[in-house]
């Protein structure tokens, strides 16, 4: 399989894995895209998801992966990133919700990360030093973290802003020590963004490093996120009608998520239409609406991991529908929460089905209920990880924290501190 960039409509250039992976970004600044897209059997997908969670990935990985990696090699590798389940969770019928918090670090970026992780270390034979840089609002940076931890010859630096990630979620990024780097930026999510592009478009600085993004720009990110919902889907399809499809509905803040959804359903997954769900950081349920689009600073809420202003995969999203903007808009619906809405939504979610949901999962119920959805919605946290909000939103009610996560909260934090700038970053990577 090649891969190719977003900005590249012509595929005129195109990549082997180990390059788009390595480079993250295209050189010309857009996403890679696989060259083409596999179709999937989803008779086989439905045998295999009665296995396991693992046996139905290796297949899947197959398609994109197999001629890049010995069968042998990737089959042990995804066994050992995926030892864990992710259920669909029925509240009622007809409106059930994927618990994708099964993993390491309790979120659904253990999915993407752990795959990476176990990809680039067998990609990387020759061990050179490969740095993965990464930005996160939140989750992302302790699934790379986790993912990421102790891979010969990968060095990892996670920026993350400063007061604005939950301190159990600093806490996963900063314990870890060994190859990992938590890097704690003066500014927002978007700053340290940006500071991650900023480095990859620096052409003079790339032509002596290695340097690669573990967001969900990397393919090896976010390709294995379309995995999930093709299990969703064999869990969802039990007792239904042939030929039914479920409405999928995808909190989302960078849209590397709701993509990996739709890359799915261009591989045959049956899906009657996708619903993103936002918060105050509306840029792109503003676009569904008005068809203009308009990535603006983004503004901080108690669903921390979405707040982006400026979503990177909507390229990826724009080139899975042929830039078509008629086609993404009937097919795909998109709302917006504010954080009150959310603290309510978290309290009504308690109140009929005794369940505690993370700030995310309550707006991809919000977004189920707007939609009048029948499918099924993503839980992408779990709700320990966000205790203080739980805490405002269901006065009197004890979220319990796994003991993973205590134990992690009991270590001593080690980070560097950063100003949002280029020069700083690019002698920290150097001095690695």
């Amino acid at each position: 399989m090649k891969y190719y960039s977003t900005r590249d409509k012509s595929k005129k250039a195109v990549h082997s894995l180990k390059e788009a992976a390595f480079m993250g970004l295209a050189p010309d600044g857009g996403l890679f895209m696989p060259e083409s897209i596999p179709q999937a059997d989803l008779a086989e997908v439905e045998r295999l998801a009665k296995i396991s969670y693992a046996d139905m990935a290796i297949y899947l990985a197959s398609l994109f992966f197999g001629d890049d990696v010995p069968s042998d090699k990737l089959e042990a590798m995804i066994r050992r990133a995926y030892d864990f389940d992710c259920p669909l969770h029925v509240l009622e019928p007809g409106k059930a919700v994927l618990e994708l918090f099964h993993g390491p670090t309790f979120a659904f970026k253990d999915f993407g990360a752990r795959f990476m992780g176990g990809m680039l270390g067998l990609l990387n034979e020759s061990s050179d030093k490969l740095t993965v840089l990464t930005a996160t609002s939140g989750d992302t940076g302790s699934a790379v973290a986790a993912g990421f931890h102790n891979v010969p010859g990968v060095q990892v630096v996670v920026l993350y802003p400063e007061g604005k990630v939950s301190p159990l979620q600093e806490s996963q990024m900063t314990t870890l020590g060994g190859n990992i780097n938590p890097v704690r930026v003066r500014g927002c999510f978007d700053d340290c963004q940006a500071l991650v592009k900023a480095v990859f478009n620096d052409t003079d600085f790339r032509a002596g490093h290695y340097v690669t993004s573990a967001n969900s720009i990397n393919v090896l990110r976010w390709i294995p996120q379309s995995f999930y919902y093709f299990y969703a889907w064999a869990q969802w399809k039990q007792g239904r009608a042939a030929g039914e499809a479920p409405d999928v509905v995808v909190p989302s803040g960078n849209y590397g998520n709701i993509t990996a959804g739709m890359l799915a359903a261009k591989m045959g997954l049956p899906v009657r239409r996708f619903v993103a769900g936002s918060n105050a950081n509306d840029v792109v349920p503003e676009f569904l609406q008005t068809g203009e689009y308009r990535p603006r600073p983004s503004v901080r809420t108690v669903a921390n991991a979405m707040d982006v202003g400026a979503p990177s995969n909507y390229e990826r999203m724009m080139c899975l529908y042929g830039d078509s903007f008629e086609s993404l808009k009937s097919e795909v619906e998109g709302y917006a929460y504010s954080d009150a809405q959310i603290k309510s939504a978290i309290a009504d979610i308690y109140s009929k089905y005794n369940y505690v949901s993370d700030p995310h999962a309550a707006v991809g119920y919000m977004a189920y209920e707007a939609a009048q959805a029948d499918g099924f919605y993503l839980a992408t946290a779990h709700a320990a990880k966000f205790s203080e909000v739980i805490a405002e939103a269901l006065p009197g009610v004890e979220t319990e924290i796994p003991a993973a996560l205590k134990a992690m909260m009991a270590k001593e934090k080690h980070f560097t501190p950063m100003d949002n700038d280029l020069r700083q970053l690019e002698d920290f990577v150097d001095s690695l």
